[in-house]
């Protein structure tokens, strides 16, 4: 079977920070979610259709492809990219570290609240609502005008066809 074919269906995904806080909120923290996205594309666990990503939040749209279990991908994924945004923080000895301190059986900090929402995109109308969900949230939070003048979000690969993240699959494809 061929690693790179995907599951069945898409999936809409929402990422919330612990307690909504606003981990995101400069751009060299959205850049380890891209960076990492990159990294699952290269390695052809995902398939990527689209995302946003907000100060306090993330949803993709994507699909596992090959053998990959969704939870698996998910996991690591997210175990990922909360170690790197803990490592800068440390690191920098940041007020955002006490923020997210938890003091878990598990864990002393905690980026990401637990349970994301998975949502499959069992039909045309639903993934095309979730696309538009995600590019209009930016609109919405009042960060931009058109969905596409937002940085970290495939709108413009969708109306302008740019293609500033390589990681991107065009839905249609």
């Amino acid at each position: 079977m061929d690693e790179a074919i995907p599951k069945e269906h898409a999936e809409f995904l929402t990422v919330t920070c612990l307690e909504w806080k606003h981990v995101l909120k400069e751009d060299r923290f959205k850049d380890i979610i891209t960076n990492s996205l990159t990294y699952l594309i290269n390695v052809k666990f995902v398939n990527v259709y689209a995302f946003v990503i907000m100060s306090n939040h993330f949803h993709l749209i994507w699909q596992m492809t090959g053998a990959r279990k969704r939870n698996d991908v998910q996991r690591d994924f997210l175990k990922f990219t909360s170690q790197q945004v803990l490592k800068i923080l440390k690191r920098e000895k940041s007020e955002l570290l006490n923020e997210l301190m938890v003091n878990a059986k598990d864990r002393k900090y905690q980026v990401w609240e637990r349970n994301s929402l998975g949502v499959p995109l069992w039909s045309p109308a639903v993934f095309k609502q979730k696309l538009d969900y995600i590019h209009t949230n930016p609109v919405k939070a009042g960060l931009c005008k058109l969905p596409e003048d937002y940085n970290y979000s495939s709108a413009r690969f969708y109306e302008k066809n740019e293609k500033d993240w390589l990681f991107l699959t065009h839905h249609g494809e």
